[in-house]
């Protein structure tokens, strides 16, 4: 299928974080931002051999030949978002997911679970952060771009991912510093303290001496659960545009095929909005 770059292929997945609340605190000027957003995207993308696939809202969806052309791309979109005027000083948060692959390709699109990944990537980051599967993080190697270096996350559990992904990050000079995640020491108060903290529903009886110490017990386990989830995945996110955007891309590849095939290499290919 022509104008879709084939054989390894780098997956971009881009979104705002908080874009709901731009929207509620620039009112009609959101519009303006989201432009310049675009813009800025396009720019940096287009420039290093991308191919725009879809766009929703804020998310883009983009495909490279190349893995560290997919780097480049997002290591400067990152920095033109640092250094843009935004309204009001709020400034535009971008978190991006990268993954390699080599897709199989149908008479309709991309096949397989790569595009899920690289979407999953980019939702389970903050506004600012750029990061890497570990295939894409191998082939890129040490061509990085200037005053960029790379830090190991760990596994993470995605979403609709069978097995934990490794997962890595770019640190970027020049560019915004993603918001440090919820402190775990603000979770719920520590569970020896929980049972004193929480009158028990009825006073103990004689009879029944442990039904106070059983409800304590319970509330200790929620909170210990609560504490546990918070700690083992910090950066477990709700589901995002960019969710939605891998899901539409997957439900009506054909759309994505007609409007490629009708559009020179490197244009945008706009979504069914």
């Amino acid at each position: 299928m022509s104008g879709l770059p084939s054989g390894t292929v780098t997956f971009l997945f881009s979104d705002i974080e908080g874009s709901t609340s731009l929207l509620k605190a620039l009112g009609d000027g959101y519009g303006d931002v989201l432009d310049t957003h675009r813009r800025l995207m396009r720019t940096s993308f287009h420039d290093l051999g991308g191919v725009e696939i879809d766009t929703q809202g804020d998310a883009f969806f983009f495909a490279f030949p190349r893995a560290r052309d997919a780097v480049a791309a997002a290591v400067e979109a990152q920095r033109l978002h640092a250094v843009e005027e935004w309204p009001e000083e709020r400034p535009v948060r971008v978190r991006m997911g990268l993954h390699t692959g080599e897709p199989a390709m149908g008479s309709e699109g991309y096949l397989g679970i790569d595009v899920v990944r690289a979407a999953r990537l980019c939702t389970v980051g903050r506004g600012g952060q750029v990061l890497l599967s570990e295939t894409t993080r191998a082939l890129v190697g040490g061509t990085l771009p200037d005053g960029v270096s790379v830090h190991a996350l760990g596994e993470r559990q995605l979403k609709d991912i069978d097995e934990p992904e490794r997962i890595f990050e770019l640190a970027i000079e020049g560019a915004a510093s993603p918001e440090a995640a919820p402190a775990v020491a603000e979770a719920p108060p520590a569970p020896a303290e929980a049972p004193a903290a929480a009158p028990p529903p009825w006073p103990p009886t004689d009879e029944q001496p442990s039904r106070t110490a059983d409800f304590g017990a319970r509330l200790v386990e929620q909170i210990q659960d609560h504490v546990r989830q918070v700690i083992e995945n910090p950066l477990q996110r709700t589901r995002s545009q960019a969710d939605s955007l891998a899901e539409r891309v997957a439900e009506k590849p054909a759309t994505i095929t007609e409007k490629l095939d009708h559009k020179p290499r490197n244009q945008r290919v706009t979504g069914w909005l």
